[in-house]
């Protein structure tokens, strides 16, 4: 059965993920596919496990700290209200945090991010041009290699 979080990391080691933003230790950072909630950024783990009990207890604190490192820089990057954290793995078991920025403008502020439809969040009109996706990278990395750990 394919992972399509490994099939993501490949990409990256390859050199053709244009989502891509930075490489840590522990995972990399990555633009999301669908921007419903401009600047969601997501850490993809270098180890293909589920959960994070099954870690190393070395790797898996460099793991949340690097994961803490990230959200940081998408708050600084985009300046939301709040940043909502997830690592759910229901659809991709592949650990990934989702790091969702949400604004004082959104249509439902105060619900989470899981409340509202799928179909609308993730559909072809969320997915940024080349340009947005350059400019949403640039800022984050800019960012990323601002913040010293």
């Amino acid at each position: 059965m394919e992972c399509f979080v490994c099939d993501r990391i490949q990409q990256i080691k390859e050199g053709f993920n244009p989502y891509f933003v930075k490489e840590y230790e522990t995972g990399y950072a990555v633009i999301a596919d669908f921007q419903y909630y401009r600047g969601t950024t997501i850490f993809l783990c270098k180890e293909d496990k589920e959960e994070l009990f099954q870690l190393e207890p070395s790797f898996k604190k460099k793991f949340l700290e690097e994961m803490s490192i990230v959200a940081e820089g998408v708050f600084k990057a985009f300046h939301p209200k709040k940043l909502n954290y997830e690592l759910l793995g229901n659809s991709e078991a592949h650990m990934h945090w989702w790091l969702i920025p949400r604004y004082e403008d959104d249509e439902e502020p105060k619900l989470p991010v899981w409340y509202g439809n799928p179909k609308e969040r993730f559909n072809e009109q969320e997915k940024p041009s080349e340009t947005t996706l350059a400019e949403l990278t640039a800022t984050l990395k800019e960012t990323l290699d601002e913040l010293f750990y």
